[in-house]
C-alpha cells in the first residue's frame, strides 16, 4: 500500500494549468466530448481538425483551433508548435482521433477504395506519431493515444479494409511503445466498437439495422461519445506511467466474449 500511495503521489504532482494537449481530428463527437474534459479540468488544450464550424464551444471554452488536414504534415506540424508552446515546449498529452468507417466487400473494391481507408485511418497515424516524436523526445515524457476498432480483432462482413487499417494501427502502437519505452513516450490505444456518432450513423439511425448491430454486443448496449473520451482523458492524464503499448477495449465485451 505505501508504493501505492507514493507512485500515484509522484505522477499526480503535475499542475494541470501547466499541461498543453492536443487533439488531432478534435471535430469529431468523441474529440468534442475529449476536448470539454480535458478544458474543464484547467489544461491547455489545442485543436486540428477540417470542420472547425464544430468547434465553437470548445474554441469559447479556451482551446485553441488550428484548421487543416490530419494527412498534411505542415497543418501537423502546426498545431504540435502551437501544442508546445502554450506548455512551455512540452505537450504532456496528445490524441488521433482521425477516421472513417468505409465498408464495402472486397470484389466489390478496388485498390483507390483500399488506399483511401489506409490513408485516412493508418497513414494520418503514422505522420502524428512521426512528427510527434520528433518535436517531443526531448521535451520529457508524454502520451499519445491513438484509435482503433473491434474490427481489428474480429472478423466483421465487409470490413477487410478497415480492419486491415485499425490492426495497423494497433501494431504500429507496440512498435512505437517499445521504440520509446525509455525515452519517456507512453503510446497507446482504445479500440471502440459501435459508438453512437455521427460517423456511425449509418448503423445507429435505422431501428432494424441498430437492433441487429446491438444484439452482437454482450452487454446489449451500443458505446457512448462520453465514455469512450472519458477514456482517452483517462490515458492522457490519469493513467499510471507504466501503461504503455496497451490496447484498451470498448466494445462491451464484443471482441472478448462469447455472446
Amino acid at each position: 500500500m505505501l508504493f501505492s500511495a507514493v507512485s500515484n503521489f509522484e505522477e499526480k504532482t503535475a499542475n494541470p494549468s501547466e499541461q498543453s494537449f492536443l487533439i488531432i481530428g478534435g471535430s469529431s463527437d468523441i474529440g468534442l466530448h475529449l476536448g470539454e474534459l480535458i478544458l474543464g479540468s484547467g489544461r491547455k488544450l489545442t485543436v486540428l481538425a477540417r470542420d472547425i464550424d464544430r468547434l465553437t464551444k470548445i474554441e469559447t471554452l479556451g482551446a485553441d483551433i488550428i484548421e487543416g488536414d490530419g494527412l498534411d504534415s505542415k497543418s501537423v506540424e502546426k498545431a504540435i508548435d502551437v501544442a508546445a508552446e502554450n506548455g512551455n515546449g512540452k505537450i504532456s498529452g496528445a490524441a488521433h482521433l482521425i477516421g472513417s468507417i468505409s465498408l464495402k466487400a472486397p470484389h466489390l473494391s478496388d485498390l483507390d477504395f483500399f488506399h483511401e481507408v489506409i490513408q485516412t485511418n493508418l497513414s494520418s497515424a503514422f505522420l502524428a506519431l512521426s512528427i510527434f516524436s520528433k518535436k517531443m523526445l526531448k521535451a520529457g515524457e508524454s502520451r499519445l493515444v491513438f484509435t482503433s476498432s473491434v474490427a481489428a480483432t474480429l472478423g466483421l462482413v465487409n470490413h477487410e479494409a478497415i480492419s486491415a487499417a485499425k490492426a495497423g494501427v494497433e501494431g504500429m502502437v507496440r512498435s512505437a511503445a517499445a521504440t520509446y519505452a525509455r525515452r519517456g513516450l507512453r503510446i497507446n490505444a482504445v479500440a471502440p466498437g459501435l459508438t453512437d456518432t455521427r460517423l456511425a450513423s449509418q448503423f445507429t439511425e435505422s431501428d432494424v439495422v441498430r437492433k441487429m448491430a446491438t444484439d452482437m454486443i454482450p452487454i446489449r448496449k451500443i458505446s457512448t461519445p462520453s465514455q469512450i473520451a472519458s477514456t482517452i482523458n483517462w490515458l492522457l492524464t490519469e493513467a499510471p506511467s507504466n501503461l504503455t503499448g496497451e490496447t484498451i477495449h470498448l466494445d462491451g465485451g464484443m471482441s472478448r466474449l462469447r455472446n
